[in-house]
């Protein structure tokens, strides 16, 4: 049941605040606020303030009481992450950009939202600013595009015959979270007993609902413009997908010489950024133990080595696949 999901509380936390060093003071930019757990422990320092960020305007509960204990060191924004460039804050001395790319437990619990298998009626799925849900999704999208959304968000190996019992299904009548996950466990032959046999097929319809991709890339390229020398972009990924992502657009700036053009050539390095640590850093045992959905986040981070804002990146074209599958939901 959800309610045996252990309560949420920041991944790696420990190994975070080692990495940004919050006991320096400074400015730091929490893209993904959730339930506040990294910006109240940042905040605990002093000289710190936080600039947060979260799509889900429920997240704003925790916002406001964070805002009455450090009204003048918190400020909260109901934006998207790829929004981040459009606060202008070049003349803000950012020490650290933090992006926890995971769900928080008050998301999860929140049966309206449909992240989870246990929910009930409506498929709905949307963290918030959305253009459509995953009842039209499931509803509306023909087969080749749902077994695509299933097969490259979801690596789900039956995403065909998943995808042909939906569209078969629907015709009789329409589809919500019950009689979704009824198809997925009809239809799949459950291996693996440690993870629902619904579970591949829901991540790929958040991904694809919440545009996690598109969000993703756009989140990490201003993140890299607006940190100052010396500032420190950290990711904490939960799936191979986002992962890959992160991954690439750290080698990109860290070890190719993807130099901005716009930059005099007598100031330019030879790479934007420094990678510590090529290898992410995962819990420890102790933290998977207290904290199981933990056992699969990785977190991997930068050092800006230059006072750079315009860069080069050729990560859309990397990963322009799954950015084309994502653009499907135009016609929603």
């Amino acid at each position: 049941m959800v309610s045996d999901i252990p309560k949420h509380y920041p991944v790696l936390l420990n190994e975070l605040i080692s990495i940004i060093s919050p006991q320096h003071g400074g400015t730091f930019i929490d893209c993904t606020f959730g339930q506040g757990g990294y910006s109240k422990k940042i905040l605990s320092y002093k000289n710190t303030k936080i600039i947060a960020f979260d799509r889900d305007q429920k997240t704003k509960i925790s916002a406001d009481k964070i805002s009455k204990i450090f009204s003048n060191r918190f400020i909260f924004k109901n934006k998207k992450f790829s929004q981040l460039e459009d606060l202008k804050l070049k003349n803000e001395n950012i020490k650290a950009v933090i992006f926890d790319l995971g769900y928080s437990y008050s998301q999860i619990k929140d049966l309206d939202k449909g992240l989870s298998f246990y929910s009930t009626g409506n498929l709905d799925m949307r963290m918030g600013l959305n253009s459509f849900s995953a009842d039209e999704v499931v509803n509306k999208l023909n087969l080749k595009e749902l077994e695509k959304i299933f097969k490259y968000f979801g690596e789900e190996k039956e995403a065909k015959k998943i995808a042909t019992k939906i569209v078969k299904e629907r015709k009789i009548n329409k589809l919500n979270t019950e009689s979704l996950v009824q198809i997925i466990e009809k239809t799949k032959i459950k291996k693996n007993f440690k993870t629902h046999s619904a579970t591949k097929i829901f991540q790929s319809l958040r991904i694809f609902v919440n545009r996690e991709i598109t969000e993703l890339i756009n989140g990490l390229i201003a993140a890299a413009k607006v940190l100052k020398k010396d500032g420190i972009l950290v990711v904490i990924t939960f799936h191979s997908i986002e992962d890959k992502i992160v991954k690439y657009f750290f080698k990109s700036l860290s070890e190719k010489k993807s130099i901005s053009r716009y930059l005099p050539k007598i100031d330019q390095a030879e790479t934007l950024f420094r990678m510590i640590e090529k290898k992410p850093i995962k819990p420890s045992d102790k933290e998977i133990k207290e904290n199981p959905p933990s056992r699969s986040a990785k977190l991997r981070y930068l050092i800006k080595k230059e006072n750079f804002y315009n860069f080069e990146t050729d990560i859309f074209k990397k990963f322009n696949h799954l950015v084309e599958i994502e653009n499907i939901g135009k016609k929603l």
